[in-house]
């Protein structure tokens, strides 16, 4: 059974407040070397390995899972045999 990953990010120049949120916190606890923090969402998905799964899958974050006006998005494919680590 294939299992995605599906990253997603803001595009670059979109405000990114939970990012700018942690990125404060983390200096308030003294952490003063970050400069930048950017908040994303992590999806994983197993699928049937039926019909055009990557054709599915750009249509799955076109549709639903990602906002393509604000955001991009990268989509791997784990491999069984690497304990689904990411090709």
């Amino acid at each position: 059974m294939p299992k995605a990953l599906v990253y997603v990010t803001f595009k670059e120049g979109v405000l990114d407040p939970q990012g700018e949120a942690v990125r404060g916190a983390l200096s308030s606890l003294g952490f003063k070397g970050v400069n930048e923090v950017r908040v994303g969402k992590f999806i994983e998905l197993e699928l049937d390995d039926t019909g055009n799964v990557h054709a599915d899958l750009e249509r799955m974050c076109q549709d639903l899972l990602a906002n393509p006006v604000i955001e991009d998005y990268r989509i791997e494919m784990a491999d069984e045999s690497t304990n689904g680590e990411a090709l």
